[in-house]
């Protein structure tokens, strides 16, 4: 079977067959008409800032998309924080991007959204490891989108193996509840033993301890079994028997240390978000993520004609900007005109006619992606995360208030 799985193939987007059924008639109809204007659209979540930052991210695919197309594409840098305005422009004949736009949005979207729950889940415990446990959550074909959007937002690592080949990071992890349960209860001591015999010299030794007993005895024992060897403790105590998951936690600690265990770390695990986190971040030396980042809603981008020009009656033409002065449009609720989006020293976001002048300490954001089809941007995750985390200290990312940024 050539697509056991029914997923998009990677060549129906490219060529623009993963589009919605209205840009296909929108083609036909363009082509009989013999218009193909020049145009300038604008990717936008929020036409005005609101307060509420997020984080921008799929450019890389985007610029895979729209490459060899006749057309210039202007985009905020991988990793940049945005608030209202636009994050991408797209200026061309239409007929060169028309049936892009699903897949445009597709790619920014959704990887944003979770890029953004990512850099809640880091910046709500700065100084711990930080893991992201989400890809079970998701179909299997978009798992390295998900730890991407992780290690973008400054996550410590993922735990996806295939995405790891893909991304070059080697995915972490230890052991499950499943290998507890092969061996039975009473036998946790032969699972641990198991385990470190097994597995390479580079894989921390944490053994999971709310199998069977609670979490002090299996934790005692798992330090007795190993000694020395024993990096850490995982906890991943369901919800409906955690309690007060804190007073679990310092009770762990305390008996470990009290028996001379002080380096064994705590991990902990299992539905936890950034609320949930934060009283943890001082007793617990580090976390695994998964829900709230595959989770998080998606940016709800949006592509629309701000500018128009009088175009060629041949559908085929690469007219573009320099050919024709373009006049503002824009449907109801949006707003016309080709815009530029700045960022002032204070943090401050701020959205501005291109042809008119913007904040006198304004940094502009877009930067050049594509040019008459030809990539001009190169990619570096380690760059994107650097932004994102410097970015998000500029503005004053910071959603422990729900729904507020201070």
């Amino acid at each position: 079977m050539s697509n056991p799985f029914g997923t998009v193939p990677a060549a129906a987007i490219l060529e623009g067959d993963a589009t919605d059924a209205y840009f296909e008639r929108t083609r036909a109809t363009l082509e009989h008409a013999g218009k193909n204007p020049r145009v300038v659209a604008e990717v936008t979540a929020d036409q005005f800032p609101t307060g509420e930052f997020d984080v921008f991210t799929g450019v890389k695919d985007v610029a895979t998309l729209f490459e060899g197309r006749a057309v210039d594409v202007d985009a905020l840098p991988d990793g940049q924080l945005f608030d209202g305005g636009p994050v991408l422009r797209v200026e061309g004949p239409y007929l060169e991007f028309a049936e892009l736009e699903t897949s445009l949005l597709g790619f920014l979207s959704q990887p944003s959204g979770f890029a953004t729950a990512a850099l809640e889940t880091r910046l709500a415990a700065p100084e711990s490891l930080v893991l992201s446990f989400g890809a079970r959550h998701v179909h299997p074909s978009i798992a390295t989108t998900v730890e991407r959007a992780a290690l973008l937002a400054g996550l410590d690592g993922f735990s996806h193996v295939a995405a790891g080949e893909i991304l070059g990071r080697e995915a972490g992890g230890t052991m499950p509840h499943a290998l507890m349960f092969c061996f039975g209860e009473g036998n946790q001591a032969a699972a641990w033993t198991a385990f470190d015999e097994a597995v390479g010299e580079e894989v921390p030794r944490i053994a999971l301890v709310d199998t069977f007993w609670d979490e002090k005895s299996e934790s005692l024992l798992a330090a007795e079994t190993l000694g020395d060897d024993l990096d850490g403790v995982r906890i991943d105590t369901t919800s409906s028997r955690r309690g007060d998951f804190r007073h679990i936690i310092r009770e762990v600690r305390w008996e470990l240390d009290a028996r001379g265990h002080e380096d064994v770390d705590i991990f902990c695990s299992g539905g936890l978000e950034p609320e949930t986190i934060r009283p943890l971040r001082d007793v617990a030396d580090g976390f695994g993520v998964g829900s709230h980042i595959t989770g998080a809603d998606s940016v709800d981008f949006s592509l629309d004609i701000v500018e128009i020009g009088e175009g060629s009656d041949d559908p085929s033409s690469s007219r573009t900007a320099s050919d024709d002065d373009g006049e503002p449009i824009s449907k109801r609720g949006k707003l016309s005109g080709v815009k530029e989006v700045y960022r002032t020293a204070d943090g401050g976001h701020h959205v501005a006619l291109a042809d008119r002048e913007g904040p006198s300490d304004g940094e502009p954001l877009l930067e050049p992606l594509i040019r008459d089809g030809e990539i001009v941007r190169e990619f570096d995750l380690a760059d994107a995360t650097d932004r994102c985390l410097a970015d998000a200290e500029v503005v004053g990312f910071d959603r422990s208030t729900p729904g507020v940024d201070q």
